[in-house]
């Protein structure tokens, strides 16, 4: 079993920055690929962004130039900063090992004034 401990959700007005945590201890951190996912009441869960374990980037079309996600093995941990926040950013976000079944439990962004 492979545990996520996720933080940094809050209600933020828009045009403003969060940054989200998310760490485990379960797995060889340095070699995982890992994605933030999001979901909105209502829609399905849609990719944010995801970095491999080669530092490769990829983005959303929505978040692109907004957010930027990150890693730092030394601490096992994976972030994802956003700026510039709006009204539909406004989700539950989960961070992911990608190719697994593995979730976070979601932390809650709310982006509204």
């Amino acid at each position: 079993q492979v545990q996520f401990v996720e933080s940094g959700g809050d209600l933020v007005q828009p045009g403003g920055t969060l940054r989200l945590s998310c760490a485990t201890h379960d797995i060889t951190f340095r070699v995982a690929n890992m994605a933030w996912y999001r979901q909105s009441l209502g829609k399905e869960r849609e990719m944010v962004a995801t970095i491999d374990w080669t530092g490769l980037i990829t983005y959303a079309d929505s978040v692109k130039g907004r957010f930027t996600i990150s890693r730092d093995n030394s601490r096992d941990s994976v972030y994802l900063e956003m700026r510039s926040l709006r009204p539909d950013d406004t989700a539950t976000y989960y961070c992911h090992l990608i190719g697994s079944p593995y979730w976070g439990q979601g932390t809650q962004v709310t982006v509204s004034s």
